[in-house]
Formats: C-alpha cells, sequence, structure tokens
C-alpha cells in the first residue's frame, strides 16, 4: 500500500512554560488559532523536527475557505505541508538522519507548528548551502516531476497549464524540460504570466476572469485544443474546462481541480475525444523517493527557482493574517511563507 499524507498526533494543552509549543489549529471555515501544545517525543524509527519555514499551499487555502468535503477534512484540524526545518532529536534505530541536518519534509500535513516528528520516509536532508527558505517549496517538485512523467511529453506536443500560482509557475519551469512544442500558460494576473515567460512558457494569455472559458481566449490560435492539459486550479469545477481545452486522443493530468466540483461533467465528451485523465501523485513509494531526490537537484542545479515567488513572509504568531493574504487573489501575492521559529521563547 503506498503511503499517504498523514497528521502526526499533538496534544494540545492549556498553559505556558517548558516543554510546550505554538502550533496552529483551524477551528473552523477561515477561522485560524494559535493554540499550545506539547513538544513532541520522537518514538523508534521517527526523528524530530525544529520547523523553521512552512509555505501556505493553495490546499491549505481549500480548507481555510471550506471547499473540501467533509468526507477529506473536518474541524478542527492543522494545515501546513510545505516544510523546511533542523533535525534536532533522533529516536531508537534510525540510521542516517542526524540531529542538525537541514530537511525538507513531505506527506505531513499539520506542521503550522514549531516541531513535528515523522519517520525517515517523510524527510529529505538538503545541502546546508541552500537557504532553508527555499528548501521548504522542494516538498512540491516531487508531484510536479510525477506530473509531467504521467503527461508523457514529447516535442511534436502542445501543453496547456491552466493558472500560475505558487505551484503552477513551478509546474511551468519543470514541464519546459520536457521541451513541448508548445507551452502555453493562463492565469489572471499579468505579473504572474511575465513570470511564466522567464520560465519557458512559449505564449501566455491573461483570462478577464475566473469563470472565462479558456478557449474563448486561446482557440483563435489553437483552434483544435491541447494534446497535454494540466489544470493547477484549485476549484474542482476547473475540469470542465479542462475537459474543453484537450485535443483528440488528448491527457488531462490533474495537478490541481482536486477540490469539489460543482458544475456537471459531460463525459460523453470525454469519451468522444478519447480522452486520457490522470492524478498526479506517484503510486509506488519508490517513485516518490526518486523524484523528491530529482526535484532536489534540479533547484540545487538552478533549473527550478523556489526563491523568486517568494512574496510575503508571517511569523507563526500571525498565521490567520497570512491565510488571509494567501486568500486574497491579486497578481503580488504568490508564495506566502509562516516563519515557525518563534523568537524570544524561553524553554
Amino acid at each position: 500500500m503506498v503511503r499517504k499524507m498523514t497528521v502526526p498526533p499533538m496534544n494540545l494543552v492549556d498553559h505556558d512554560g517548558p516543554g510546550t509549543q505554538l502550533c496552529a489549529v483551524m477551528s473552523d471555515v477561515e477561522k485560524i488559532e494559535i493554540k499550545r501544545a506539547e513538544i513532541p517525543e520522537p518514538a523508534e524509527g521517527e526523528v524530530r523536527i525544529k520547523i523553521k519555514w512552512v509555505g501556505i499551499c493553495g490546499s491549505d487555502v481549500e480548507v481555510y475557505r471550506g471547499a473540501r468535503e467533509p468526507e477529506f477534512i473536518s474541524y478542527p484540524t492543522r494545515l501546513g505541508h510545505e516544510v523546511a526545518g533542523v533535525i534536532d532529536k533522533v529516536g531508537e534505530n534510525v540510521l542516517g538522519l542526524q540531529v542538525g541536518d537541514h530537511v525538507a519534509l513531505r506527506y505531513i500535513w499539520g506542521a503550522f507548528a514549531e516541531y513535528v516528528v515523522c519517520s525517515p520516509f517523510s524527510v529529505k536532508v538538503l545541502p546546508k548551502e541552500l537557504p532553508l527558505i527555499e528548501g521548504s517549496l522542494i516538498e512540491v517538485v516531487p508531484a510536479l516531476i510525477s506530473a509531467a512523467e504521467n503527461a508523457d511529453i514529447s516535442p511534436n506536443k502542445n501543453v496547456l497549464i491552466m493558472g500560475q500560482g505558487v505551484s503552477g509557475l513551478a509546474l511551468t519551469q519543470v514541464v519546459s524540460l520536457y521541451s513541448p512544442k508548445n507551452l502555453v500558460v493562463t492565469d489572471l494576473f499579468d505579473e504572474k504570466l511575465e513570470l511564466s515567460k522567464k520560465y519557458g512558457a512559449t505564449h501566455t494569455y491573461k483570462l478577464p476572469s475566473a469563470d472565462t472559458k479558456t478557449m474563448d481566449i486561446v482557440g483563435e490560435d489553437f483552434p483544435e485544443g491541447f494534446d497535454i492539459v494540466i489544470p493547477c486550479l484549485l476549484e474542482g469545477s476547473g475540469m470542465v474546462d479542462a475537459i474543453d481545452a484537450a485535443a483528440q486522443n488528448g491527457r488531462i493530468v490533474m495537478y490541481g481541480c482536486i477540490g469539489t466540483c460543482h458544475e456537471p461533467v459531460d463525459f460523453f465528451k470525454v469519451h468522444k475525444k478519447r480522452l486520457d485523465i490522470f492524478s498526479t501523485e506517484p503510486k509506488r513509494d519508490i517513485d516518490n523517493r526518486r523524484y523528491f531526490d530529482e526535484g532536489l537537484k534540479l533547484v540545487m542545479d538552478g533549473l527550478v527557482n523556489t526563491k523568486e515567488t517568494i512574496t510575503h513572509i508571517y511569523p507563526l504568531e500571525k498565521v490567520d493574517e497570512a491565510f488571509k493574504k494567501r486568500n486574497h487573489h491579486s497578481g503580488d501575492t504568490i508564495h506566502v511563507m509562516i516563519d515557525c521559529e518563534v523568537k524570544g521563547k524561553n524553554d
């Protein structure tokens, strides 16, 4: 059975003092608060991470907005999975990982906190010359590579990426390395489209509104649609637009659009076009680890920029303000980071 996202347990307490930490808890839709919890101890086969940076991902925003169905998420809950920090304690029978290692984490949710424990499977050691703030976004790169692999991109195919948020901009950089015939991207904001040109997009199109049909804007230049469509949008209803934008015998890779779809999906259109629809996450643990390695190498080789999209930084104590900022659509807000290193604390 392939491993899935886990939320490490965290015991909330009603007092301050030694052995406690700050953590963020989402008690209800659009309501995230700072609580106190016990600092966890690593069990056998676990390590403890002193968290420094956590990015606010689109999936966090979906939960914040209440856009996930109850069968997938319930409140209260904890968020945060784009993590970088330092190992500060190693449990028994853990080989290789050491106290002081700089690491990125994957498949760990609930990391808007000072400390978290996890198994070595979720840990990727980072070179210490890589600034930790740039290491947190490495968490998304394995899924980006997996999406590109599932897309089966070749130099004779036209690729459409819908949306140029944090992941969309990183995906544009990854997909450009697969040398598609044309790499077309869409977004609502000029600032993000300018970055996408820098990152390898051959064509950029600004959509006048979130509910604009993509082919109404790009159809004159690409009347047959696209061999590969990769939506990087939060709302599941974007799949309706993705199906319309796909060419005959095309392929859709759902990097985004994994939220609830509130519009009818015409599956006869999927049948008539002979479309293939793929999910994104690797289906085998070994692929997850391999893509983790490959993703880090792309960043260290200067081929994927995880720094330029960071636009805002907030301390953990102001995580509610950070979510409000991230939840507001604007061209100058891309990657919002939380600094989880609480200042002036006496443990």
